[in-house]
């Protein structure tokens, strides 16, 4: 039983998963600007602007958690699990994430920030 709320729980979940949508968009980057696309500007700007949202709600995301005085660590990692630390409000919990679901959450955001946002921001 967690004795975290929703809110700073998908806060912290955000803390764990955005820095990883930031280092897949940062290593495509490099793949785009690398690769022989006869124009490769509109992909190296549609990665760049997700970049940039990505690096600022996590900016926002850690200005809360250090705010709020949580901390989240990477505490183990091998081939099936990764186990984080919560360090909240003076109680400190492990929790287990099962990697493919990692990986599957990282895949849904990646998505969000590369198109799916700009179908939300289109009036219908």
């Amino acid at each position: 039983m967690t004795r975290i709320p929703e809110h700073d729980r998908n806060i912290i979940e955000q803390a764990i998963y955005l820095p990883m949508v930031a280092t897949i968009l940062n290593r495509d980057l490099t793949v785009i600007k690398q690769s022989p696309f006869k124009l490769p500007q509109p992909y190296i700007d549609l990665v760049e602007e997700a970049l940039k949202i990505v690096q600022r709600e996590l900016a926002e995301v850690r200005q809360y958690l250090r705010k709020e005085n949580i901390k989240v660590s990477e505490l183990k990692r091998d081939d099936a699990f990764t186990m984080y630390s919560f360090l909240y409000h003076g109680y400190e919990e492990h929790h287990n994430y099962f990697n493919p679901r990692l990986r599957n959450r990282v895949e849904e955001l990646l998505a969000f920030y590369l198109y799916k946002r700009l179908l939300q921001e289109t009036p219908t």
